[in-house]
């Protein structure tokens, strides 16, 4: 019958499709990573932050197979921009779990937007890195962030120009800023070298000078402008000035230039942050030549021998999938000892993680250097490096002491620019 004939058929059609659900069931891949096993990341720097969370996902993939990580690489600017138009509009479709975000702008970021940033505090140990990494990723005692690359500083040198002008590099360790313009002085009298060079529109200089003496633009809460009234930062100021005026600074524009004065020869020292290695090595006919010595201090009560230029760490926004984030990055960044052996070795890159010093990772001579162990000593000064609140304002006040220096260097009176930078701190930012 016509009823009998409609039955059967839908009979028929249940079962294909139930042997069909069945058939995908068996050959689909037992190994294949869901949604949950995914981790999204915006970082920068393909040879030195995407290289590194390549090495962490390559070690983390031992334990976890079906783990991935899907890494989008954004220049750094992009990445502060995106960051803002979403989370101010609320907006997070699109975003990744993992954010890389230089040190100077956190602060920023996790005071804008305080539930946007998934406590990490949890996932590792604070106590195993440098307390001024920390400090910089912190709110009170909760860390938004796993620590990752030190910008420790070193006084690059050039042995043969120092040795040309009678000097030796013992006369180096852990001297004051006027004691090395004195050195400079003989080095560019003897050998008409410069002594560093700098770009009086960028003052990363100035803010590793001032972090030495543990000072920074704002107040110790981070907040409140602190230009009139800084010793430190008005020390700064003098010596680039007294540098300048004595002919000493070779005034560079960009990045290029900045490595043409030390790969061409032009400049005696690299007053930079240890990440400036590979630029430094770069140059093959210098091999054997350059020395590192300790960052100069200022004749300023408290100054030290160590500093800070830069760095980044990574933050798990609160989305979906930060559980999986967290885990993925204190189990590498935060904890594994391997991850930083290796990122030493490939990458020349070197984290703030202090257990390491209890191990032979950093004995190693480096032969451009003339066998001197440079990681060992940067792991050295990063433990001794003063911890500042970089607060939220780090570029805006950096554009008001730019414009200052310019007008001290161009004659001004120095308590009078810094008088006036305080009071356009004080307008622009409270």
């Amino acid at each position: 019958s016509s009823a009998a004939s409609d039955v059967y058929k839908r009979q028929m059609m249940t079962l294909t499709v139930l042997l069909t659900t069945f058939t995908t069931f068996l050959v689909a891949p037992r190994h294949t990573a869901h949604a949950a096993d995914e981790v999204s990341v915006w970082a920068w720097d393909p040879k030195f932050n995407i290289k590194a969370l390549e090495i962490a996902q390559e070690l983390y993939q031992k334990d976890h197979p079906d783990f991935k990580l899907n890494i989008v690489e954004n220049a750094q600017d992009d990445i502060v921009q995106k960051l803002n138009t979403a989370l101010s509009s609320g907006v997070t479709d699109g975003l990744p779990q993992i954010v890389l975000i230089e040190d100077y702008r956190a602060k920023s970021f996790l005071a804008a937007y305080p539930d946007s940033f998934f406590p990490l505090s949890d996932f590792f140990k604070a106590e195993d890195f440098a307390p001024y990494k920390v400090a910089a990723t912190s709110i009170g005692d909760t860390h938004y962030a796993v620590p990752f690359d030190t910008g420790v500083t070193g006084l690059y040198v050039r042995k043969d120009l120092l040795e040309q002008s009678g000097h030796k590099v013992e006369e180096l360790q852990n001297i004051t800023w006027d004691q090395l313009q004195k050195i400079g002085q003989d080095i560019y009298d003897k050998t008409g070298t410069k002594l560093l060079s700098v770009d009086f529109k960028d003052l990363g200089l100035v803010r590793a000078m001032i972090n030495a003496s543990g000072s920074w633009y704002t107040t110790e809460d981070g907040k409140a402008p602190n230009l009139k009234d800084n010793e430190a930062l008005k020390e700064a100021f003098r010596t680039l000035k007294s540098m300048n005026d004595a002919g000493l600074l070779n005034v560079h524009n960009d990045w290029s230039q900045m490595l043409q004065a030390f790969n061409k020869g032009t400049v005696a020292t690299v007053p930079q942050g240890n990440w400036i290695t590979p630029s430094v090595t770069a140059e093959a006919s210098q091999s054997g030549q350059w020395v590192v010595v300790p960052w100069p201090r200022q004749n300023v009560a408290g100054s030290v021998n160590a500093s800070n230029l830069g760095g980044s760490s990574f933050y798990v926004l609160n989305v979906k999938g930060k559980e999986a984030a967290a885990d993925f990055l204190g189990k590498t960044f935060g904890s594994s000892e391997e991850f930083y052996r290796r990122i030493m070795k490939e990458v020349g890159a070197l984290g703030t993680y202090q257990p390491l010093l209890k191990t032979d990772a950093y004995d190693q001579a480096v032969p451009y250097f003339g066998n001197q162990k440079i990681y060992k000593d940067f792991a050295e000064w990063s433990t001794k490096i003063p911890a500042v609140n970089y607060g939220e304002h780090t570029y805006a006040m950096e554009s008001i002491v730019v414009d200052a220096f310019n007008q001290y260097l161009n004659g001004a009176d120095l308590d009078q620019v810094l008088t006036e930078a305080q009071q356009q701190a004080e307008n622009q930012i409270q």
